[in-house]
């Protein structure tokens, strides 16, 4: 699977609600249609950004869960 990216945020070792606030930020400065990869190690992130994602018009295109990381491909809505 290769999606371009835009912009890539580690938000590695944070936990909730920092990944998605730091996304967020990470978001309003992109343009409609670009992507943003998130990496995140805070399992609680998938449930945020499944329901922040359901709240607004961005998408995620693609989710990667891995040992200890989880991975976010958002396209801005």
């Amino acid at each position: 699977m290769h999606i371009s990216v835009d912009q890539e945020l580690d938000v590695s070792g944070l936990q909730c609600p920092m990944p998605l606030l730091k996304a967020k930020l990470a978001l309003n400065a992109l343009a409609p249609a670009q992507v943003l990869k998130v990496i995140a190690t805070d399992p609680a992130s998938e449930r945020d950004f499944q329901s922040f994602v359901s709240q607004s018009r961005h998408q995620i295109l693609a989710f990667e869960k891995n040992a200890d990381t989880f991975c976010y491909w958002i396209k801005k809505g």
